[in-house]
């Protein structure tokens, strides 16, 4: 049975750091593009970032260019969001999914069950 679970989530005070990690089952990873999106109250759903299926090629929002770095790990068959110098604005419920890949939603079909991320000091 496909699932993907998420891990990591927690309260962190602005500057710091978070790793999350979005574990797979049912699918072999190395066949996807996987992505991450976070969701702020009230907000639209937006895109983080971005891996292809050969885990070479990645793309990132602006927001979050320079500071946060996704990877994957195909034997483990788990993905990673490492979040560096958090900002308040990164409060947010985040989200790994799996699919096509690009920016959009749509391009993905799996989705993780999300996990909170608060900045606060």
């Amino acid at each position: 049975q496909l699932s993907l679970v998420q891990s990591g989530g927690e309260l962190v005070q602005p500057g710091g750091s978070l790793r999350l990690s979005c574990q797979t089952a049912g699918l072999t990873l190395e066949y996807y593009h996987i992505g991450w999106f976070r969701q702020a109250p009230g907000k639209e759903r937006e895109f983080v970032a971005t891996i292809d299926w050969s885990g070479t090629r990645t793309a990132y929002a602006p927001s979050v260019r320079g500071r946060f770095t996704i990877s994957k790990d195909n034997a483990k068959n788990t993905v990673y969001l490492q979040m560096n110098s958090l900002k308040l604005e990164d409060t947010a419920v985040y989200y790994c999914a799996v699919g096509l890949g690009g920016a959009s939603s749509m391009g993905y079909t799996y989705w993780g069950q999300g996990t909170q991320v608060t900045v606060s000091s």
